[in-house]
């Protein structure tokens, strides 16, 4: 079964112009072959259509490719899963001794090693990865090395690609260039923004209003902090190009290999729970999440810069994978609804629907209510008239931009002790979960949405 791919292109325009998105490419390998589309403008002003040729930026899809070129230097015998950084990095320090001394790069590709991100301002020069290892000496820990699951937006990475600088003699860039994107033949994915061709780039957009539609993001591309772990820009086909090693045990399609069949198993099958997890997927591998969808093992790989966003998904069961790359709008309902309209077509299993609220469940409130947070989030969770509350706290900055009040206040609906759907309080969002968990002493020690955990702080 294939794909009606013209059916398809008219579904999409028709949800990009329902969800105000400027533009979006697909790609779907199924069975060795590739079909792709892309439809709409590229940026809003000046009405430049896309073309399949159009580059993305993919965000945090970056580190799976981060994860492929590490997982070389453990097939070469050059570094190890299991140990200590400092292995590597013999000066690595942070503020606890037991991670200082103990933290693996499989705590930092899993999202475990519980280190927060106070790495200062690194800069954007070609030391920065080594400035950000050297500027943790006093970063804290969010939770004990390997307690629970928590994304690490940059750092963990990071550290990844300074061990990768080490053992290479080179920096991060020249490494994936050398390691992953030559070989694999791509032409059109890089890692720093001074490589890409403007001409070709699509723009990332805001949207604060159906009415307003979308505007021009106000950050054009991530800090360069961010480059291990969300800095790649590509286009929907060269990403296909990853997703084939991935579903073909390392190798590429022009025949030669990535890495070795035995890391792609331990990329796929060394994992963490993660405490929500019904929004990306119940566990955490190396560098990829797994889903669950009924039943059937899904791998996913997902990014979102400040305007754009970037999903694919594979499906070894059907030698399936599927790219969805956009410049502005919500991330969620979107690619929901155009994977499982390709999907349909393809006759295989659909993304789940998110669980139903469960009414029937009596819960003691008090144990949830607190305020949870981390330098730039806060979360305060109440109570009121028998029911549990969310109030997200923006930063002012944030709020005044986006023409939002600086609290927004969402009820929360049990699912269980621990999971909590957080209903939309704007038509431009999507519906979250949220997991509050640990009862260790009492009182829930952690909030954990959108793959962040959150610690208590009162």
């Amino acid at each position: 079964m294939t794909v009606d791919m013209s059916r398809l292109q008219a579904r999409v325009t028709a949800l990009l112009a329902e969800y105000g998105i400027p533009s979006a490419a697909i790609g779907v390998l199924h069975d060795g072959e590739i079909a792709e589309f892309a439809v709409g403008v590229k940026n809003v002003e000046t009405r430049e259509p896309v073309t399949p040729d159009t580059v993305y930026q993919c965000g945090s899809m970056t580190k799976t490719w981060t994860a492929l070129a590490f997982m070389q230097l453990v097939d070469e015998g050059k570094a190890d899963l299991d140990e200590p950084v400092r292995t590597y990095l013999p000066g690595f320090t942070v503020a606890d001794p037991e991670t200082s001394a103990k933290v693996t790069a499989r705590h930092l590709l899993n999202h475990t090693n519980g280190i927060e991100e106070a790495y200062g301002d690194p800069g954007e020069d070609d030391d920065v990865y080594e400035r950000m290892v050297a500027g943790i000496t006093d970063a804290p820990q969010v939770f004990p090395l390997g307690h629970t699951h928590g994304y690490s937006a940059a750092l963990g990475y990071a550290i990844l690609a300074r061990i990768l600088e080490v053992l290479d003699g080179k920096r991060w860039d020249d490494v994936m260039r050398d390691r992953l994107f030559d070989p694999m033949g791509l032409t059109s994915t890089n890692s720093r923004r001074e490589q890409v061709d403007e001409t070709r780039a699509a723009t990332g957009h805001l949207i604060r209003s159906l009415d307003e539609g979308p505007i021009l993001t106000p950050i054009d591309y991530l800090p360069r902090a961010f480059g291990p772990g969300g800095g790649i820009t590509s286009t929907a086909r060269e990403l296909l190009t990853m997703g084939y090693v991935l579903l073909h045990e390392g190798v590429a399609p022009n025949g030669k290999r990535i890495v070795s069949a035995g890391s792609i198993r331990e990329m796929m099958r060394s994992r963490m729970p993660v405490p929500d997890p019904y929004m990306f997927g119940p566990e955490w591998a190396l560098g990829l999440i797994v889903c669950d969808w009924d039943g059937e093992t899904v791998y996913a790989t997902d990014g979102s810069t400040i305007g754009q966003n970037a999903r694919l998904r594979l499906l070894p069961d059907s030698n399936t994978a599927i790219v969805v790359l956009t410049n502005g709008g919500p991330r969620e309902s979107f690619y929901r609804k155009v994977f499982n309209e390709i999907l349909t077509g393809l006759g295989t299993v659909t993304i789940p629907d998110l669980p139903a609220p469960d009414a029937t469940l009596s819960l003691d409130l008090s144990r949830y209510e607190g305020v949870y947070g981390r330098p730039g989030a806060r979360y305060e969770v109440s109570v009121e008239g028998g029911k549990l509350y969310l109030t997200l706290i923006l930063d002012p900055i944030q709020a005044e931009f986006l023409q939002r009040p600086d609290r927004i206040r969402y009820e929360l609906l049990p699912v269980s002790e621990t999971h909590f759907l957080m209903p939309p309080s704007d038509p431009l969002e999507d519906i979250q979960t949220v997991a509050i968990y640990d009862f260790t002493n009492g009182t829930a020690r952690f909030l954990h949405t959108n793959c962040r955990v959150n610690p208590r702080l009162k």
